[in-house]
């Protein structure tokens, strides 16, 4: 496998919200420049021109200009036009676009107090992803920024908190999130109902009947048989053997064991007896019920259908970043093979051979089956995007500038602990907005936040 997989799946969960953070970064930054620096024609200008500058909150030690919640709020009503989507009265809207400029800066400042340290090679990369996603070069990124007004140094400081704070809000929401076996139980046991999926175990008994009306010494001295026919194989004899000899069912030629049934045609009490049982397992007491005491080993357990997974084959092309060859030049030149594939003047494989910097290239660039969190975030997120046989965009990661081609998708069959996992996941996914709600409330309750009025 190349060495460009991810050397752990922790960040992995959080890649795609990280992904549209950063993405976001150029368009609301390049929006509150524009609002402090626009010229004075048509409706944006007409929004702001009539607002002075001046500070609207102190939330902890950063500002809220009303030009940002002035820019905010022509953003979101060009937006609203462009979808013809209503919006709530023009003072209501204010409170809640003020409110997540607050809550935004809660989070800011909270980042850079508890959050880990973001590299400087790592945000480079992100700006780089920037510049790849909105189609630019570093040097076009840098001269669209400055027709903006905005300082190149504060755009990366913005990406910077963006990366920071994504970062530290799901750390902290993660903690915040509990998730019992029994709630994983109960989740799977659910799908599998509603995918009409039922589960399946397979038994062998050692059954000594009690007859019906039977005396209490009668039911003593049967009771007495079971025990013994149950230490005996506790003591190493097989109990299929013990059953051929003992059992009084139907059942005793095969060794006591039943079939594979179906688990609600069988009795709850004997469900419940095996639920926690592995196969192979012998119950270590008798199990009594109206038939009388049955000596209980599980023979195997089916959970129904399984769930699948989706698994990707993808290709890549990877170009490393040198002093000689910069992320832009190296974009440019995957550019250029990108024509060449699409245009059937190369091969995708002919080209990875010839120029990836990876151990797939004698490959083709081909990197194999995978599932999710097999790759570093960024590739994976690109991976995911894109369609059968698309061809990326150049990405950028920690490790070059990769072209990527999805060749096949599958799905693979999910054993018990993959299901345990992913229903876990999924509960977690459920609560994340209620956990991140109750952080941010715990958040704004500690933060200093200071409302001004409006100069005269």
């Amino acid at each position: 496998m190349t060495e460009f997989l991810a050397d752990g799946v922790a960040r992995a969960r959080d890649a795609s919200r990280v992904a549209c953070a950063v993405a976001l970064c150029l368009c609301a930054a390049a929006g509150q420049a524009q609002t402090a620096t626009a010229p004075s024609s048509g409706g944006r200008a007409a929004a702001v021109a009539g607002n002075a500058d001046f500070i609207v909150v102190v939330v902890n030690q950063e500002l809220v200009t009303n030009a940002e919640l002035q820019g905010r709020l022509v953003r979101i009503r060009e937006e609203a036009e462009r979808n013809k989507t209503a919006l709530p009265p023009a003072a209501d809207l204010r409170k809640q676009v003020l409110d997540a400029l607050i809550d935004e800066r809660v989070q800011i400042t909270n980042a850079r107090e508890t959050g880990p340290k973001i590299d400087e090679a790592e945000l480079d990369r992100a700006v780089m992803n920037v510049a790849v996603q909105n189609q630019m070069t570093m040097p076009q990124l840098r001269a669209r920024l400055q027709q903006q007004g905005l300082a190149y140094g504060t755009f990366r400081n913005n990406v910077r908190d963006q990366l920071l704070t994504e970062r530290v809000r799901e750390r902290e929401v993660n903690q915040r999130i509990r998730v019992g076996s029994d709630e994983v139980d109960a989740l799977i046991e659910k799908r599998r109902v509603a995918a009409g999926m039922t589960p399946q175990v397979n038994m062998a008994q050692i059954l000594v009947t009690v007859p019906e009306g039977a005396t209490v010494e009668q039911v003593a001295e049967r009771r007495a048989r079971a025990e013994a026919a149950l230490a005996r194989v506790k003591a190493g004899e097989s109990f299929e053997a013990v059953a051929r000899e003992i059992s009084e069912d139907g059942n005793k030629a095969q060794g006591g064991v039943i079939g594979l049934r179906p688990v609600d045609r069988l009795p709850d009490l004997f469900v419940e007896f095996v639920r926690n049982m592995k196969p192979g397992d012998v119950g270590s007491a008798l199990l009594r019920s109206g038939a009388g005491f049955h000596a209980i080993k599980l023979v195997e357990r089916n959970n129904g259908a399984a769930f699948t997974v989706q698994q990707t084959r993808a290709r890549h092309i990877l170009l490393r970043v040198s002093p000689q060859l910069t992320a832009g030049a190296a974009g440019q030149r995957l550019i250029e093979f990108k024509r060449q594939i699409q245009g059937g003047a190369k091969t995708f494989e002919q080209l990875a051979r010839d120029n990836s910097e990876d151990g797939s290239a004698a490959q083709g660039g081909d990197l194999g089956w995978t599932a999710a969190g097999t790759f570093v975030p960024e590739f994976e997120v690109a991976m995911n995007a894109l369609p059968l046989n698309g061809l990326s965009e150049p990405l950028v990661s920690r490790f070059g500038v990769h072209l990527i081609q999805v060749m096949e998708r599958r799905q693979v069959a999910l054993d018990l602990k993959q299901q345990r996992e992913q229903a876990r996941n999924i509960l977690r996914e459920q609560r994340f907005e209620e956990a991140y709600l109750d952080w941010l409330r715990d958040l704004r309750g500690r933060a200093y936040v200071e409302m001004r009025e409006a100069p005269l």
